[in-house]
């Protein structure tokens, strides 16, 4: 099974780059696909570990095989927590100076989470929020966009923080920036938690156009219409 964006040659990132980026991979039960997506983020960002956030399939040999450090979870604790220990774990090394966070079923690509790391190496920035609405390369279906579109709305009257997407998963942080960032919303929420504090702790954020790509793994899997269900609820109940 192809994983989306890994057929292409994957973009060169500059030796600082490389040896300074971690990916955090937050890894549910997609053993079908991750190994490639290791396989071939680490191409261009060798360091990557993968958070097997109690999988019931063989996701985190899988990770492991394709080169990820993997860090696993007794029981299913959600995104939002699987990305906090990704974090902490990229921070223990000292020469860790950006932080990615990258979807592990082949839907982000590569060359856009290297250009997020060059902006924040060349920009006075702490944080890169990918956007598929920047531009017309990413397709969602109808109900995934106005629910997105409502979850902007919604942010930026909570926040103040003006994304046009506000639930991304694409996004590069500085070093500085991922210490300061404290998930504490286990699921869904994590997303608006972070949107939250990028206000909050008074963060230079910009975002970057990016091409989600909505592959036939990820659409038999249901994602797109059990995360734009999930994204409704925690607007509704938050």
């Amino acid at each position: 099974m192809t994983a989306a964006g890994t057929s292409e040659s994957a973009p060169v990132a500059t030796p600082e780059i490389a040896r300074g980026t971690w990916l955090v991979v937050p890894l549910y039960n997609e053993a079908p696909v991750i190994r490639e997506v290791v396989e071939h983020t680490r191409r261009t960002f060798p360091n990557v570990v993968c958070v097997d956030d109690g999988s019931s399939d063989g996701s985190a040999e899988e990770a492991r095989a394709g080169g990820a450090h993997v860090v696993q979870h007794a029981v299913n604790l959600g995104q939002g927590a699987a990305l906090q220990t990704g974090i902490r774990y990229a921070l223990q090394d000292p020469g860790a100076r950006w932080i990615v966070t990258f979807d592990a079923d082949g839907q982000h690509r590569t060359e856009d989470a290297l250009r997020m790391v060059e902006r924040l190496q060349a920009e006075p920035l702490d944080i890169v929020i990918g956007s598929r609405f920047l531009d017309g390369r990413t397709k969602p279906g109808l109900l995934k966009r106005l629910v997105l579109r409502a979850a902007v709305i919604f942010q930026r009257v909570t926040s103040g923080v003006r994304l046009t997407d506000a639930h991304n998963g694409l996004r590069a942080m500085t070093r500085e920036a991922a210490g300061r960032i404290r998930i504490t919303q286990n699921r869904m929420a994590h997303a608006s938690e972070i949107v939250d504090q990028l206000g909050e702790l008074e963060l230079r954020y910009a975002e970057e156009p990016v091409h989600v790509i909505y592959t036939d793994y990820s659409r038999s899997k249901g994602q797109s219409l059990w995360n734009s269900v999930n994204i409704l609820s925690e607007l509704i109940f938050k």
